[in-house]
């Protein structure tokens, strides 16, 4: 079995994590805003954290595979890859690092150490690192410093690249092409990886034209994928993958639920706002409530027909997932500072181990009682590095196996 995720609940089996690693301590005052953080992380911190996170997982049974030992594992396997692997690299880093294609190449192509060149590729190559010409009038004018290749920070966030859709995978086109590149890895482990080639059908590709994350999908049931219309996805994306999915006689899925979110930062990805933690309940941010619209994608003659539902979002979900009642559970409570201010420190990304018991960051305490005080069980871990990136748990983590429920 290479991928087999049908609900967002059942018992986490497998799970690919990135370590974060010195792609953080590349970013810096005037770039992060460009790599898409609010401020920068302490590298040892955020690893001592993520450490933590991982152990968890493994301590209540998920295997914890780590993605760059993955693709280090499919370019040894598969020696005749690394060209074009280091061509995809370049390719998708830009006009700049198309402007030194071929220095890059050969400065990827000598490294010899299959891990070496994964992690620099991760890490970022500067213009000092190509020992460009000294006498050049970019090397007299320009800091030897800067990123040809710009590190890849939010690597860590494994959900967004791909997502698994039952035994498939949505291979996703990044919002900002800022992430372009981070797709690159997935591609080649699904591909290639003896765990995975020609074992996983794809229901979305980066040669579509339309944005879509892997933060914004969640599979409700083996029948019901819920797709967040949001800052990142667009509602062009969610048709094209609908209908790849309906069009494939082998999956269960029959219905596609876009939530159509607010288009902000705060609010970047569906599973920022709502996530599911036990069979009938769920998490949710307050602050999308009076505005959230549901839509209903079901095949047709003509491919994919939408249609707008009615109704509250308990009311929906009890209908979909048939369930006799539906509990939401707010972030923050009943206050609105809080709800806004652990919506974003990511109270509402819960990802969830086994039905009813999620793990989270400390940090949204008012968030984890209300959790707690509705019969969940809550695994807490340190976040003052990591949730510096915008992201929690399930943003953290890619499920490969789930148990089914």
């Amino acid at each position: 079995m290479s991928v087999c995720v049908t609900n967002e609940i059942g018992r986490l089996q497998k799970v690919l994590l990135k370590r974060p690693g010195v792609e953080l301590e590349h970013l810096s005052p005037s770039t992060m805003e460009e790599l898409l953080f609010d401020d920068i992380p302490y590298l040892l911190g955020a690893q001592r954290e993520h450490d933590s996170f991982a152990k968890i997982l493994q301590e209540h049974g998920a295997e914890v595979v780590y993605l760059d030992d993955l693709i280090i594992q499919t370019l040894s396997e598969n020696p005749a890859l690394k060209a074009p692997f280091i061509e995809d690299l370049i390719q998708q880093a830009g006009r700049n690092a198309m402007g030194y294609r071929t220095e890059l190449f050969h400065y990827f192509h000598n490294l010899q150490d299959i891990r070496t060149l994964v992690l620099k590729s991760m890490s970022g190559v500067t213009y000092d690192e190509l020992n460009g010409k000294k006498e050049s009038l970019a090397a007299l004018t320009q800091a030897p410093e800067r990123f040809i290749i710009q590190p890849m920070p939010n690597l860590y966030f494994t959900r967004d690249p791909f997502a698994c859709i039952g035994k498939g995978v949505s291979l996703n086109r990044m919002y900002t092409r800022t992430r372009n590149r981070e797709t690159i890895f997935g591609k080649y482990i699904l591909t290639y990886h003896s765990d995975f080639a020609e074992k996983t059908p794809f229901y979305y590709t980066p040669d579509h034209d339309f944005s879509i994350e892997g933060g914004d999908i969640l599979n409700l049931s083996e029948n019901i994928l819920a797709v967040g219309i949001s800052q990142r996805t667009q509602a062009e994306a969610i048709e094209l993958l609908a209908r790849n999915i309906f069009s494939d006689e082998n999956a269960r899925i029959n219905t596609v639920l876009a939530f159509d979110i607010p288009r902000a930062r705060a609010f970047m990805h569906l599973d920022t706002v709502f996530t599911q933690v036990d069979r009938d309940k769920f998490t949710i941010h307050p602050g999308i409530l009076d505005t959230l619209r549901v839509f209903e994608l079901r095949a047709d003659r003509d491919g994919v027909k939408a249609s707008e539902k009615t109704g509250s979002l308990e009311d929906i979900l009890k209908s979909y997932l048939h369930l006799d009642r539906v509990t939401l559970i707010p972030c923050g409570g009943n206050n609105r500072v809080a709800a806004a201010r652990e919506q974003w420190n990511d109270g509402s990304n819960t990802l969830c181990l086994a039905p009813g018991t999620v793990v989270v960051y400390d940090r949204n305490y008012v968030t984890n009682q209300m959790l707690e005080d509705a019969g969940i069980s809550v695994l807490r871990f340190s976040s003052a590095e990591l949730s510096r990136g915008r992201g929690g748990p399930r943003c953290m983590s890619m499920p490969l196996i789930r148990g089914r429920i």
